[in-house]
């Protein structure tokens, strides 16, 4: 089977909406390939935790109260 170029950075991702408040979501989402899980406050949250893995590829740190890394 062949690699996919598009797909160089890919992963995949469980997302668990636990709540949805302030017209955003809240809730966890979990990086199936290196079994890590943070929450996020908002939808916007959760889009930069997962564009981060596609930039380092390394893995995510907990983001400091109050804010993302």
């Amino acid at each position: 089977m062949t690699e996919n170029p598009r797909l160089k950075g890919a992963g995949t991702f469980v997302v668990k909406i636990l709540d949805r408040q302030n017209a955003t979501w809240q809730g966890q989402v979990t990086w199936a390939e290196k079994k890590q899980t943070l929450y996020f406050r908002s939808a916007l949250e959760l889009l930069k935790l997962i564009d981060s893995t596609i930039d380092t590829g390394s893995g995510w740190e907990q983001p400091e109260e109050g804010g993302l890394a």
